[in-house]
């Protein structure tokens, strides 16, 4: 373990085999091991925010030598493959220079939990506390970090024809910050290309959160007058054709709203931009 490597084949006699989990684990680009940090009757609580070692485990897990080599730490380092080790109390990365301890758990002393229950000293650089949301109650808002992440990848420019195209395929508003994440990715795509473009979204699978329907249409509205020469949607539901249709004539704007991306593309065409599929 002190090389990163990490043993799920082999306890003793007990002979468990690897499955597929070598090729799995080798052909990844980055890998999340996780589990408590001992075994063996450990007992943690979380208590205002921080973790507190109730009971600690009888068993090492991050011992100087795995009983068996599933997966080679070494070999990540060589590859350059992104390998962390998460647990309740810390965070640990493979990099090439060794194992580094890069996060602690708020309430967990570094020396007496951690370094004292390893049978090696793995590198200490800039620790850095792990996300309080993790040891709170309340939502951690991981749909605004996914969503935000996700709209850049989903919205493509295509220069030589003047169309933005939007994916919104599987996309679910339920926040008025959900709203206004797309309005700055949209406005950020927009800003780029420097003038007014043709729209082509596709609202297949899209889930709009009645609560935060005026906000997103009002959205629309906003991005049509500023940017847009034109703009069509288009999606498979004939409900959800109805409701954005429906919010969309309450704000007086034409509701181009199609079944399928060549009809679409096709009310595009006639207004003098030669879509096709980026």
């Amino acid at each position: 373990m002190a090389a990163g490597n990490v043993n799920v084949s082999r306890f003793g006699a007990h002979l468990a085999g690897a499955g597929g989990f070598i090729n799995i684990s080798q052909s990844a680009r980055k890998l999340v091991f996780a589990g408590t940090f001992t075994s063996g009757g450990l007992q943690i609580a979380v208590e205002d925010g921080a973790v507190r070692i109730v009971r600690e485990g009888t068993t090492r897990k991050f011992v100087a030598n795995v009983e068996q080599i599933t997966f080679s730490g070494t070999r990540a380092a060589e590859t350059g493959q992104t390998v962390l080790y998460v647990t309740e109390r810390c965070v640990l990365r493979r990099s090439a220079a060794g194992v580094e301890l890069i996060e602690v758990a708020p309430g967990i002393d570094i020396e007496r939990d951690i370094l004292a229950r390893m049978d090696f000293r793995p590198l200490i650089g800039d620790v850095r506390l792990m996300d309080a949301r993790l040891f709170g109650t309340g939502p951690m808002g991981l749909d605004q970090l996914l969503l935000g992440r996700s709209l850049g990848s989903r919205i493509h420019y295509d220069a030589g024809r003047n169309i933005l195209f939007a994916n919104f395929n599987g996309i679910r508003v339920r926040t008025v910050e959900d709203v206004d994440l797309i309005r700055q990715e949209m406005e950020r795509a927009c800003h780029a290309a420097g003038k007014s473009v043709a729209l082509i979204e596709n609202y297949d699978a899209f889930e709009l959160d009645p609560a935060v329907s005026d906000a997103y249409f009002s959205m629309i509205a906003y991005l049509e007058q500023r940017y847009y020469t034109s703009a069509s949607r288009y999606t498979t539901s004939a409900f959800l054709r109805l409701k954005l249709g429906e919010g969309l004539a309450e704000l007086r704007l034409a509701p181009h709203i199609f079944e399928t991306e060549s009809e679409a593309q096709q009310f595009t065409r006639l207004q003098g931009v030669p879509a096709t599929t980026p």
